[in-house]
């Protein structure tokens, strides 16, 4: 079962112990976080079921609308709270909030916004283990994954301001256009950013945006996903009690269809930062691109359906662990799971035997247990879209060919749980080979030669991620020369298509898969919340 408890998003995970540094290597062998943790648990359970008001302009706001509950897709009898049911009167009461506080956070200096955000950075890993627990109960993730997760928020505060240091704020003399000419190239801030947060890494991905945003210089609307506004609440407080005014950044909660219009068509709106699905991304960069008096930046990644290949030269232990932990991973609902699996021909018979192994000592269940490595999806359309997919495989000729063994026990049958799932027999161009399901739902398809294979992987809309195994240097350059994918890994035993850590590998997708073709956590991420001024100016001559 260990192998399985590795599964954390990231090879380079660190948490701030009481007398030492964890990391990935170590994690596991610390029982000293087992009890932290448990306790984290216990004492997160004392802010449950209460009322959340929204923050506009640092000012506590309710809906006329009422709120909806959030419960725990652990056990739906878990009330997490109550928040508000936000409007587009909100959403432009925000939005005006937020250019209003421009002026005063633009013109502080970069080395002020700088320590603010690294001041954040250290109360985020100073309350690890009660993020932790909260994002545990919020989305279902295991002990492990939510701790990483909220190690990675922390390391990309720090990777940014590092980055801010490094870029001496974005200030570069340049070469003088005539005699006399003083000259530089400096970044400024757009404005007022909406920023629009998914589920699966309710604290990571919106710190990531978030984060961009202002230690640019510029403000935000934050508006979570409606499946996770605790965690996005609990950064916004981090955040105002870290110094960034409260001018400077508005939380708003609510259904995305009345706020995501008011984001997409106010023309106060400099630019917009979204992670979500593609159907919805998609609408709201349509909507946008309409709705502006003249082009504004729109930063999005949009999920994908990520292949990992397999050839006969591949390690095929290391090859059907890394599939395990990139497919099943936080129960398949990361954007980088892995969801296509191609192998070659004269080795799928063997590798298929080794992946059934793995596969059935998976344990599902609640999270909060310690052994537990997949707690449940997160709603309840994730399991009726599991229990369809799996009928139409089924029904259209698919094999079962590896399956979890485990049942939920306890209260776990209150919650949102399905059994991780391999097949094969569909072929590369079927429907459930081409859409993103975000279930732990994995389809196994044989090839020939490399370029089949290559031709099988990039024959999606997608392009997010993507890993091979081989031990073959070339076939691992032909790959990388080959796919169309932005993150791309070759022996990824920690997971085949996952683990992207902020400056470490930049995370960013291709395609259907991302707007800019920068990733978040890399060296160009926040060069996409700036824009360009030159600046000249002539000396005067005796």
């Amino acid at each position: 079962m260990l192998i399985f408890l590795r599964c954390l998003h990231a090879s380079a995970l660190t948490v701030l112990s009481s007398d030492k540094r964890l990391t990935y290597v170590t994690l596991l062998a610390d029982e000293s976080i087992h009890p932290r943790f448990e306790e984290a648990l216990k004492k997160v359970q004392g802010e449950f079921a209460k009322h959340h008001p929204m923050y506009v302009g640092g000012k506590k706001v309710l809906s006329s609308e009422g709120e909806f509950d959030v419960r725990s897709p652990i056990d739906t009898r878990i009330e997490l709270g109550s928040f508000q049911k936000g409007t587009a009167d909100h959403a432009r009461k925000a939005i005006s909030a937020a250019n209003q506080g421009f002026e005063d956070w633009s013109g502080r200096s970069w080395t002020e916004r700088v320590s603010i955000i690294r001041r954040a950075a250290d109360l985020i890993e100073g309350r690890m283990f009660n993020l932790a627990a909260l994002v545990t109960y919020e989305v279902g993730k295991n002990r492990y994954e939510a701790i990483a997760e909220v190690s990675e928020a922390v390391d990309m505060f720090r990777y940014y301001a590092d980055l801010m240091d490094e870029n001496e704020g974005y200030v570069k003399p340049m070469k003088p256009g005539a005699p006399g000419e003083r000259t530089k190239s400096i970044l400024k801030p757009y404005g007022a950013w909406a920023v629009v947060s998914p589920f699966n890494f309710p604290l990571a991905l919106a710190a990531g945006m978030v984060a961009g945003a202002l230690i640019t210089g510029n403000t935000v609307v934050f508006k979570p996903t409606s499946a996770a506004p605790f965690s996005g609440l609990k950064l916004y407080e981090i955040l105002t009690e870290g110094g960034v005014p409260t001018t400077a950044i508005n939380y708003i909660t609510g259904p995305g269809s009345s706020v995501g219009d008011e984001i997409a068509k106010n023309h106060n709106v400099s630019g917009i930062a979204f992670t979500g699905s593609k159907d919805v991304g998609m609408k709201l960069y349509r909507d946008f691109v309409n709705g502006q008096p003249y082009p504004k930046p729109f930063i999005s990644e949009m999920g994908s359906k990520n292949p990992a290949i397999i050839t006969s030269k591949a390690d095929l232990e290391k090859a059907a662990e890394g599939v395990v932990r990139g497919a099943f991973g936080y129960g398949g609902q990361k954007c980088s799971a892995t969801s296509r699996v191609y192998v070659e021909r004269v080795v799928k018979n063997d590798f298929l035997k080794i992946l059934k192994n793995k596969v059935e000592q998976i344990k599902v269940g609640d999270p909060r247990e310690k052994a537990v490595f997949v707690g449940p999806v997160i709603n309840e359309q994730s399991t009726k879209k599991y229990e369809r997919s799996l009928q139409t495989a089924l029904k259209e000729g698919a094999i079962i060919v590896a399956s979890s063994t485990s049942e939920p026990k306890g209260s776990t049958p209150k919650g949102y749980y399905v059994k991780p799932v391999v097949l094969i027999g569909l072929p590369s161009t079927h429907r459930l080979a081409k859409e993103e399901l975000f279930v732990p739902f994995v389809i196994v398809d044989e090839f020939k030669t490399l370029k089949e294979a290559m031709q099988k992987a990039n024959d999606t809309e997608f392009g997010l991620t993507a890993g091979i195994f081989t031990q073959d240097p070339k076939e691992q350059e032909y790959f990388f020369d080959h796919i169309g994918f932005g993150v791309t890994y070759a022996n990824r035993k920690g997971g085949a298509t996952t683990g992207a850590w902020p400056g470490s590998q930049s995370f960013g997708g291709w395609k259907g898969s991302g707007a800019t073709g920068k990733g978040v956590g890399g060296p160009y991420y926040l060069l996409e919340f700036m824009h360009e001024q030159a600046q000249t100016v002539v000396e005067e001559r005796p």
